[in-house]
């Protein structure tokens, strides 16, 4: 009697994986592994080179259309852009964090599983076999990496263009008072780290979506329109408290940051609101692809 061969898409069983020489579930797909092909690929290079042509665009905005002037007596953060260097880190996370940053995150996570499943390879790694649990850690810890280097990206070269063309000084905070440029670099610091987390929420959905459908597209489509749903949601004030369960609620409250004395109320709000939605779509997108029959 020969022996079955096995199912494509289907791991091999616990019996047949513990019997096989050498064989080591932690040592499958590597993160090392998956980072270098996940670098290598275009859309991560073009992504890159957005993030890191941001800042020139802007400081071209400028030196064509002049500085900006408050408008009717109010100043904004906009308005401070060419005042120093840190300024104009700030006023680039400003223009950028509400929709710009959304998309490398979504990219990154929702062409996770998605792309695999697109290229008909998913099967091959589940029969090589990598556990599933396994392969799902590797992609979203890869993905979440390179979208953290994407957000420090932005402001590094914002900060050293800025320096460069508006020189090194304090940060002109709108409301009145200036930081000291090194307490200045330190509370964007904290204001990358914020703008990070409240993306969570986009990452775990576009996670999600991707163990949910074949077409990277769809996934990445899928999370950038519901989270611009969301900021949609938010600007209907007649929701009135109940704006405060959203994330995109929260997404600026990095700005309290950059205060003389920094008020730390809305980030710790919006940091809960977003890892809470996270960690429920992540699992979810751990539940489901554990149960989900794997024929791509």
């Amino acid at each position: 009697m020969t022996e079955q061969e096995p199912t494509p898409g289907l791991e091999s069983t616990p019996e047949l994986v513990s019997t096989a020489p050498g064989y080591r579930p932690g040592r499958t797909l590597p993160l090392r592994v998956e980072a270098v092909r996940q670098l290598k690929r275009r859309r991560t290079l073009v992504m890159g080179a957005v993030m890191g042509l941001l800042p020139f665009i802007l400081l071209i905005a400028f030196a064509v259309a002049g500085s900006p002037g408050a408008d009717n007596g109010r100043v904004t953060l906009m308005d401070t852009a060419t005042a120093s260097g840190a300024n104009f880190a700030a006023t680039c996370l400003f223009v950028s964090a509400g929709f710009l940053l959304v998309i490398p995150v979504a990219l990154f996570c929702g062409d996770t599983i998605a792309s695999e499943a697109s290229w008909s390879s998913l099967r091959y790694l589940l029969a090589a076999p990598v556990p599933r649990a396994r392969l799902l850690w590797s992609k979203l810890a890869v993905a979440l990496g390179l979208s953290a280097a994407a957000m420090i990206l932005l402001p590094l070269i914002a900060f050293a263009v800025g320096t460069a063309a508006y020189g090194w000084g304090p940060l002109e905070i709108p409301t009145g008072g200036t930081l000291p440029a090194g307490t200045a670099a330190q509370r964007l610091a904290i204001v990358v780290a914020y703008v990070f987390v409240s993306q969570l929420v986009t990452a775990g959905l576009a996670f999600w979506l991707s163990t949910k459908t074949d077409a990277p597209l769809g996934a990445v489509g899928g999370a950038v329109g519901l989270t611009i749903v969301g900021n949609v949601l938010d600007a209907v004030t007649a929701l009135g408290s109940w704006r405060d369960f959203l994330p995109a609620h929260w997404q600026f409250a990095w700005a309290d940051a950059i205060q003389p004395r920094p008020e730390w109320g809305g980030m710790i709000q919006g940091a809960a609101v977003s890892v809470t939605y996270a960690v429920v779509l992540f699992a979810l997108a751990f539940r489901g692809f554990a149960r989900k029959d794997v024929v791509s």
